[in-house]
């Protein structure tokens, strides 16, 4: 088959629009816990804001390039944003109705939502109580009358654009303009009043301000006040200096600073704000015909919903599923020594993220230890991780620790975590320029035996682990701990020819090896012998892979696939024959594991790793994906898969056409995948208690 841009090839960031909606829709759904709809709304919203802050910011770019020989590149810009622009309009209005229908709900479970023309006595005087303690020196208008260009606010924040009146003005201007910013990092979005009985009573922090504008305006004789929100999106690329008398912490430090002046390139707006308010509001933001300005309701940023107060309603939200401690790994036996005499997994976040944190800190104590190699792409703000590997250092350990500073909105943050390292006596590296290392290994040298790997498909991060399902194998497979310890080298010869005989490796030969196995399944199927491929993933997007999965389909190879964004794939194209099926699951954790099948014959082969099928991925990255030999693992992720695959009430169907329709049900009821995996762990681990009080 041969790939056509708008026949057999969905652009990346059109199938990303589709993925975003299955997450409209988890909020639109009746049986999903009402504080759980707020939730994904928050999410749905964040998401928009970051695509346009990354991908519509580089379409843009790549629209406004004047070069004749990017004539057709161009041109698939402008059809894509296009097509961005008509997706988020119809999406718009669904999210509007969901936000009505939420917010209904809410006051039907006591749960009210007031605006400042709806507060009694007694809440009035508690709103101007609020703002006297919290709010009086925190806002400060500017007025538009005094700035050229909005050229330093926070596009993360949401505004409020206000038009003042004064009757009987005489020489005066009658109405003038203002905007100010929302200190919502400081109060937070959503202000609880005292409660009344059984009814509990929120307000936007936008409405305490309305309701506060006589006092933040006082002494300016203003009769009337109205105040309309907004808020905007930068471009979020970042200027990186090319200055070779700085070093990379110091240029991705200005490249941060640079990200706060890039140009606005979206604006929503309140539908009711007058018009020349909103005149005002544009011109400041120095727009042009690309970008995209939309009218919505009274309230934006709704990403705070993320954070909505539950007023203690638990009943609202999902049932507690409390991260299980593997018996295996929570005993008083040497965490290290278990790995060294069998292969040892934890899926998080059914698993506790702690296994991998007591693996940290035994190493750093242990007098066995010689030296431990990590890599870190995302750390938590109080990270345990970097917390081990400081005390490990200071133990005499020779530790050191990639860690990739440019990992999108995270800079900042690996900037300070890297200087307290480095100030702890740790090795940092920091990843290879013009390679993002996103790869997630560590190694532990031991004086004698053995030594350790861990390989995750995710980050070391506490917080990640709450909420992302991620795998981790622990394994002293010589060969495979042998390849990671040759990652390490790598990174810090990145030129240097490194061969890994077990590994996947980006950029080396990861992609061509994957191809390899695809085409093994196509001759095997063709000479008679079992052949699939059953692929659980983030994101597909590569050209040659989906080339290639396409090609083996045809052919009659099997392919059921598990892939929660992007994902460039047609299933109904006729000549697939059917052979191509995509599930795309949206529950209440962040699916994100990486898990590759491959039938080899009836030999099955089994990888997990950190590389998702992209470009960036497989060209532009340093990731790592491992061989699983341990026959217990491989069963558990055969198990993962094929849950998923099964997934008929948060599964949607993932065609490329953007329906997000739900699977049929089986006849003997709903199945999801989440819960029967937590329940499978669950009960495995019971029956590990039980037995062993038989055995007492």
């Amino acid at each position: 088959m041969k790939i056509k841009n708008n026949k057999t090839y969905l652009p990346r960031d059109i199938s990303w629009m589709y993925f975003n909606r299955r997450i409209l829709q988890e909020a639109c759904k009746e049986n999903v816990p009402l504080l759980e709809r707020m939730s994904f709304l928050g999410i749905y919203s964040n998401n928009l804001d970051e695509f346009f802050r990354v991908r519509v910011a580089s379409q843009n770019r790549i629209a406004e390039c004047e070069d004749k020989e990017a004539r057709q590149n161009r041109l698939e810009a402008l059809d894509i944003l296009k097509e961005i622009t008509k997706l988020n309009s119809e999406y718009a209005k669904d999210f509007e109705l969901a936000v009505r229908e939420i917010t209904q709900k809410l006051k039907e479970n006591n749960i009210y939502l007031v605006k400042e023309d709806e507060l009694d006595e007694e809440q009035l005087q508690f709103i101007y109580n609020f703002y006297q303690q919290n709010l009086n020196g925190r806002v400060i208008p500017v007025w538009y009358s005094a700035i050229k260009q909005m050229n330093v606010e926070n596009d993360e924040n949401i505004y409020l654009a206000v038009k003042m009146h004064r009757e009987g003005a005489g020489k005066r201007p009658a109405s003038e303009y203002a905007f100010l910013e929302l200190p919502v990092s400081i109060c937070g979005r959503f202000v609880r009043l005292p409660d009344k009985g059984e009814k509990r009573y929120l307000m936007y922090l936008d409405d305490v301000i309305r309701c506060c504008l006589p006092y933040i305006f006082c002494g300016q004789h203003y009769t009337d006040f109205e105040a309309y929100s907004f808020k905007f999106t930068r471009d979020a690329e970042m200027e990186i200096d090319n200055d070779l008398r700085n070093g990379m912490l110091q240029k991705i430090s200005k490249g941060v600073k640079s990200r706060k002046r890039g140009e606005p390139l979206r604006v929503l707006y309140d539908a009711m704000m007058p018009k020349a308010l909103l005149k005002q509001v544009l011109n400041a933001l120095y727009l042009d015909k690309l970008d995209t300005v939309l009218a919505g309701g009274r309230y934006h940023n709704h990403k705070d919903f993320m954070k909505f107060p539950d007023c203690g309603r638990s009943d609202l939200k999902y049932p507690a599923w409390t991260p299980i401690l593997k018996k295996e790994l929570s005993g008083s036996e040497s965490i290290l020594q278990l790995i060294r005499e069998k292969d040892r997994f934890i899926h998080v976040p059914y698993h506790s993220f702690d296994s991998y944190i007591r693996v940290l800190q035994e190493a750093a104590i242990s007098k066995e230890v010689k030296s431990i190699k990590t890599t870190l792409y995302r750390l938590a703000k109080d990270s345990k991780v970097v917390k081990a590997l400081i005390g490990a250092a200071r133990n005499g350990k020779k530790v050191t620790v990639v860690i990739e500073l440019l990992a999108r909105f995270d800079e900042a943050s690996n900037i300070n975590w890297s200087k307290r390292m480095q100030d702890a006596g740790i090795h940092v590296i920091f990843g290879v320029e013009g390679l993002k290392v996103h790869s997630k290994i560590t190694h532990i040298a031991m004086k004698s035996g053995a030594d350790i790997a861990c390989i995750s498909t995710g980050n070391f991060h506490e917080g990640n682990a709450r909420t992302y399902t991620d795998y981790m194998l622990m394994t002293a497979s010589r060969p495979v701990v042998r390849d990671v310890n040759a990652v390490f080298d790598f990174i810090e010869r990145p030129y240097s020819m490194t061969r890994f005989k077990e590994l996947l490796v980006s950029p080396n030969e990861m992609k061509n090896k994957f191809l390899r196995l695809i085409n093994e399944e196509i001759k095997n199927k063709e000479a008679g012998k079992p052949a699939y491929i059953r692929i659980k993933i983030n994101h597909i997007t590569d050209v040659y892979m989906v080339k290639k999965l396409y090609e083996a389909a045809e052919r009659g190879v099997p392919v059921d696939l598990l892939v929660r964004g992007n994902c460039s794939l047609y299933t109904k194209l006729p000549e697939l024959n059917g052979n191509l099926r995509i599930t795309g699951i949206i529950d209440r954790y962040l699916e994100h594991s990486r898990i590759f099948i491959f039938a080899a014959g009836g030999e099955e082969k089994i990888f997990i790793g950190s590389a998702d099928w992209m470009p960036r991925n497989l060209d532009n990255r340093i990731e790592v994906v491992t061989p699983v030999y341990d026959p217990d693992v491989k069963e558990d992720l055969k198990r993962v898969v094929d849950y998923g695959l099964h997934d008929t009430l948060q599964g949607r169907i993932v065609d490329g056409k953007g329906t997000n329709a739900f699977p049929e049900v089986a006849e003997t009821g709903y199945f999801r995948s989440q819960e029967a995996l937590y329940q499978y762990y669950l009960a495995k681990e019971t029956n590990v208690d039980k037995q062993n009080n038989h055995e007492e």
